[in-house]
């Protein structure tokens, strides 16, 4: 008897003790607790070609200011979904309402889907998608996430099936607050329950000019920044079946911000170099630095051409020198865009980029109430 309670005793050691590794392993694996969380919906009927321009134009730069936030002297996480609603060619039972994507630190399907957006006529229903979002994401109970919903357009805050109020109150419940973009004049936002909408949760109500176009300034670094983007993409390794694609797909994403400027460009390198941009899914180099994969698990057929054929210490010796190659490359990036913010600085007089503007003034003052503080 003696023996077989000595023996209990051991085995119930044995799993604390294994347990205890695993929460530690775990949070050494994910050691930033904290996300800022962003759910962006945007109309697209006829009438917001101007805000879908202003998005695509300005992804990068929100990304950029999100990155330098800290909480708890700790780097949080960023997570990012996109609605669209009001466009007659979604279906009419939901709403005209379609989550493009759901909340995800893929920054490049960020960008990839918000490209794809297409305007059309239809029925904004603000109300109903303020409350699918709050349905439909995995918003999480952590007290210290910031949680924000971003709704954009230019119709009656009032129309549809479920009232803003009641979407509000369900907002509350769940700690999100609900920040309002009306395309058009102040005064007229307010007469349509824009500004209302947003008060109900303490959020920030906000009007802008959706058709003005993006000023982008250039700098003296641009041309650096850029060509450190190209070296910066051959430090990718891509594995399994998404590998090749998805690196097809930041090259073409690199592409679509240039469309609208070099500086824009810069803008998505930017992106590229700080925390926030993390590919583990395909790329060999980050999924292995973030624990999610071993090298001595990996398929022959989910390496990639270079590494075929070698031998597990051989393929780890190729990983580090991808990894310290491209920490050396974001580090001359984020150098040389404290010398291009400071330049910035100085030569713009105002900058008048709306949806960018209202975003990150939102995201600031939130973020106070949270003990989010920005510094780079």
């Amino acid at each position: 008897m003696k023996t077989l309670l000595k023996n209990l005793m051991i085995i119930v050691l044995s799993l604390g003790f294994a347990q205890k590794s695993l929460a530690l392993k775990s949070s050494s694996t994910n050691p930033n607790k904290q996300h800022i969380k962003v759910a962006l919906l945007l109309d697209t009927s006829n009438s917001m070609d101007g805000l879908i321009d202003q998005a695509k134009a300005q992804l990068w730069s929100i990304v950029n200011e999100l990155s330098y936030a800290k909480c708890n002297n700790e780097r949080p996480n960023l997570l990012i979904s996109l609605y669209e609603y009001g466009n007659d060619n979604l279906n009419s039972k939901e709403g005209y309402i379609r989550q493009v994507i759901g909340f995800t630190n893929d920054l490049d399907d960020i960008s990839k889907e918000l490209f794809s957006l297409t305007t059309n006529g239809g029925s904004e229903f603000c109300g109903q998608v303020i409350q699918t979002s709050l349905n439909q994401l995995h918003w999480g109970k952590n007290p210290d996430d910031l949680k924000l919903i971003f709704i954009a357009g230019n119709e009656p805050f009032t129309q549809g099936e479920i009232h803003y109020k009641d979407a509000a109150t369900n907002a509350n419940e769940k700690d999100i607050t609900v920040n309002t973009i009306f395309c058009g004049s102040y005064q007229q936002g307010i007469n349509t329950k824009w500004k209302d909408g947003a008060m109900l949760t303490n959020g920030d109500y906000l009007a802008i000019d959706h058709n003005q176009r993006t000023v982008h300034i250039a700098s003296p670094y641009d041309d650096a920044i850029l060509e450190l983007n190209k070296k910066l993409n051959k430090t990718y390794i891509g594995y399994g079946k998404r590998g090749q694609a998805k690196i097809a797909i930041q090259a073409a994403q690199d592409s679509e911000a240039a469309t609208y400027s070099k500086a824009n460009a810069v803008g998505r390198t930017i992106s590229k170099s700080s925390h926030f941009y993390k590919n583990s899914t395909w790329d060999l180099v980050d999924a292995i630095e973030s624990e999610e994969v071993v090298v001595e698990d990996l398929k022959e057929s989910a390496l990639p051409s270079e590494l075929k054929g070698k031998s597990s210490k051989e393929i780890k010796a190729y990983v580090k020198e991808k990894s310290l190659e491209r920490a050396n490359i974001q580090q001359q990036v984020q150098e040389l865009n404290r010398k291009r913010k400071a330049y910035v600085s100085k030569n713009v007089k105002k900058n008048t980029n709306g949806l960018e503007n209202a975003m990150i003034k939102a995201i600031k003052e939130q973020g106070k109430k949270k003990n989010y503080k920005w510094e780079q």
